[in-house]
Protein backbone atom coordinates (compact mmCIF):
# COMPACT_ATOMS: atom_id res chain seq x y z
CA UNK A 1 0.00 0.00 0.00
CA UNK A 2 2.87 2.50 0.56
CA UNK A 3 4.47 1.69 -2.60
CA UNK A 4 2.16 4.01 -4.51
CA UNK A 5 3.04 7.06 -2.09
CA UNK A 6 6.65 6.45 -2.05
CA UNK A 7 6.36 6.62 -6.03
CA UNK A 8 4.37 10.22 -5.38
CA UNK A 9 7.39 10.74 -3.39
CA UNK A 10 10.15 10.51 -5.64
CA UNK A 11 8.10 12.09 -8.30
CA UNK A 12 7.92 15.04 -6.17
CA UNK A 13 11.31 15.34 -5.05
CA UNK A 14 13.11 14.47 -8.28
CA UNK A 15 10.97 17.41 -10.08
CA UNK A 16 12.12 20.00 -7.18
CA UNK A 17 15.44 19.42 -7.79
CA UNK A 18 14.64 19.72 -11.59
CA UNK A 19 13.44 22.50 -10.83
CA UNK A 20 16.47 24.01 -8.93
CA UNK A 21 19.08 22.77 -11.66
CA UNK A 22 19.86 20.06 -9.26
CA UNK A 23 22.84 17.90 -11.60
CA UNK A 24 21.01 14.15 -10.74
CA UNK A 25 17.67 14.82 -9.51
CA UNK A 26 16.15 11.16 -10.40
CA UNK A 27 18.82 9.39 -8.95
CA UNK A 28 19.08 11.61 -5.40
CA UNK A 29 14.90 11.47 -5.16
CA UNK A 30 15.38 7.80 -5.57
CA UNK A 31 17.88 7.38 -3.06
CA UNK A 32 16.58 9.42 -0.48
CA UNK A 33 12.93 8.37 -0.66
CA UNK A 34 14.15 4.38 -0.51
CA UNK A 35 16.41 5.82 2.32
CA UNK A 36 13.04 7.04 4.33
CA UNK A 37 10.72 3.89 3.17
CA UNK A 38 13.71 1.61 4.04
CA UNK A 39 14.60 2.84 7.11
CA UNK A 40 11.51 4.68 9.07
CA UNK A 41 9.50 1.36 9.62
CA UNK A 42 12.56 -0.18 11.53
CA UNK A 43 12.98 2.83 14.10
CA UNK A 44 9.55 3.34 14.43
CA UNK A 45 9.57 -0.45 15.89
CA UNK A 46 12.61 0.29 17.97
CA UNK A 47 11.53 3.58 19.66
CA UNK A 48 7.91 1.81 20.03
CA UNK A 49 7.02 1.26 24.34
CA UNK A 50 7.41 -1.85 25.70
CA UNK A 51 6.17 -3.08 28.95
CA UNK A 52 9.29 -4.24 30.10
CA UNK A 53 11.83 -1.74 32.07
CA UNK A 54 14.79 -0.19 29.88
CA UNK A 55 18.11 -1.72 30.49
CA UNK A 56 21.61 -0.67 29.06
CA UNK A 57 24.45 -2.84 28.23
CA UNK A 58 27.42 -0.48 27.21
CA UNK A 59 30.37 -2.98 27.16
CA UNK A 60 30.87 -4.25 23.72
CA UNK A 61 29.86 -7.89 23.26
CA UNK A 62 28.24 -8.86 26.37
CA UNK A 63 24.81 -8.79 24.70
CA UNK A 64 25.80 -10.80 21.95
CA UNK A 65 27.02 -13.42 24.17
CA UNK A 66 23.83 -13.48 25.94
CA UNK A 67 21.95 -13.64 22.74
CA UNK A 68 24.58 -16.38 21.32
CA UNK A 69 23.35 -18.62 24.07
CA UNK A 70 19.70 -18.30 23.53
CA UNK A 71 17.61 -20.14 20.83
CA UNK A 72 18.44 -19.77 17.06
CA UNK A 73 15.10 -18.49 15.95
CA UNK A 74 16.29 -15.39 18.73
CA UNK A 75 19.56 -15.05 17.46
CA UNK A 76 18.54 -15.03 13.92
CA UNK A 77 15.59 -12.28 14.64
CA UNK A 78 17.85 -10.19 17.03
CA UNK A 79 20.97 -10.06 14.89
CA UNK A 80 19.15 -10.32 11.68
CA UNK A 81 17.01 -7.34 13.06
CA UNK A 82 19.62 -5.31 13.70
CA UNK A 83 21.52 -5.80 10.39
CA UNK A 84 18.62 -4.96 8.41
CA UNK A 85 18.34 -1.15 10.87
CA UNK A 86 20.16 0.72 8.59
CA UNK A 87 20.69 -1.35 5.32
CA UNK A 88 18.83 1.06 3.66
CA UNK A 89 20.51 3.88 4.77
CA UNK A 90 23.87 1.79 3.92
CA UNK A 91 23.03 0.89 0.40
CA UNK A 92 21.55 4.26 -1.10
CA UNK A 93 23.95 6.66 0.89
CA UNK A 94 26.47 6.44 -1.38
CA UNK A 95 24.49 6.23 -4.56
CA UNK A 96 22.86 9.65 -3.39
CA UNK A 97 26.32 11.21 -2.62
CA UNK A 98 29.85 10.99 -3.71
CA UNK A 99 30.73 12.66 -0.47
CA UNK A 100 29.76 9.24 1.19
CA UNK A 101 31.02 6.99 -1.16
CA UNK A 102 33.36 5.10 1.09
CA UNK A 103 32.74 2.47 3.39
CA UNK A 104 34.06 4.31 6.52
CA UNK A 105 31.92 7.32 5.96
CA UNK A 106 29.28 4.65 5.66
CA UNK A 107 29.97 3.16 9.14
CA UNK A 108 30.76 6.27 10.70
CA UNK A 109 26.90 7.78 9.72
CA UNK A 110 24.90 3.92 10.31
CA UNK A 111 27.29 4.03 13.75
CA UNK A 112 25.82 7.75 14.81
CA UNK A 113 22.42 7.59 13.80
CA UNK A 114 22.22 4.16 15.34
CA UNK A 115 23.62 5.50 18.85
CA UNK A 116 21.39 8.34 18.83
CA UNK A 117 18.43 5.99 18.57
CA UNK A 118 20.07 3.61 21.71
CA UNK A 119 20.24 6.68 23.45
CA UNK A 120 17.04 7.60 22.89
CA UNK A 121 15.38 4.32 23.89
CA UNK A 122 16.92 4.32 27.03
CA UNK A 123 16.64 8.21 27.77
CA UNK A 124 12.89 7.67 27.06
CA UNK A 125 12.22 4.84 28.83
CA UNK A 126 10.80 3.18 26.50
CA UNK A 127 11.14 -0.50 27.85
CA UNK A 128 14.05 -1.51 25.34
CA UNK A 129 17.27 -3.03 26.16
CA UNK A 130 20.00 -0.13 24.72
CA UNK A 131 23.53 -1.86 23.96
CA UNK A 132 26.65 -0.89 22.87
CA UNK A 133 26.03 -4.19 20.32
CA UNK A 134 22.96 -3.00 18.53
CA UNK A 135 25.46 0.16 17.41
CA UNK A 136 28.17 -1.80 16.10
CA UNK A 137 25.87 -4.64 14.47
CA UNK A 138 23.79 -1.71 12.66
CA UNK A 139 26.75 -0.25 11.43
CA UNK A 140 27.88 -3.36 10.19
CA UNK A 141 24.51 -4.10 8.18
CA UNK A 142 24.84 -0.47 6.71
CA UNK A 143 28.62 -1.68 5.50
CA UNK A 144 27.28 -4.89 4.51
CA UNK A 145 24.60 -3.20 2.56
CA UNK A 146 26.98 -0.62 1.39
CA UNK A 147 29.53 -3.33 0.02
CA UNK A 148 26.79 -5.12 -2.25
CA UNK A 149 25.59 -1.99 -4.06
CA UNK A 150 29.01 -0.51 -4.37
CA UNK A 151 29.30 -0.93 -8.48
CA UNK A 152 26.45 1.98 -8.47
CA UNK A 153 28.25 4.34 -5.89
CA UNK A 154 28.00 8.11 -7.58
CA UNK A 155 31.04 9.77 -8.62
CA UNK A 156 31.97 13.33 -8.82
CA UNK A 157 28.50 14.89 -9.89
CA UNK A 158 29.72 17.72 -12.72
CA UNK A 159 28.41 21.25 -12.30
CA UNK A 160 25.81 22.06 -14.94
CA UNK A 161 25.38 25.72 -14.19
CA UNK A 162 25.24 28.19 -17.19
CA UNK A 163 28.42 29.89 -17.18
CA UNK A 164 28.47 33.67 -17.61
Amino acid sequence: MALPLAAYGVLYVARGRARRGHPAPLRTALADVGIAVGTAPWIWMILTPSDRPSTISPIPFSALADIAASSWSTMFVQVGGNLLVFAALGALLPIRSARFASLARVAAVAALASGILEVLQYGLRLGRDSAVDDVLINAAGAVLAAMITRRWWATAIPDRTVPR
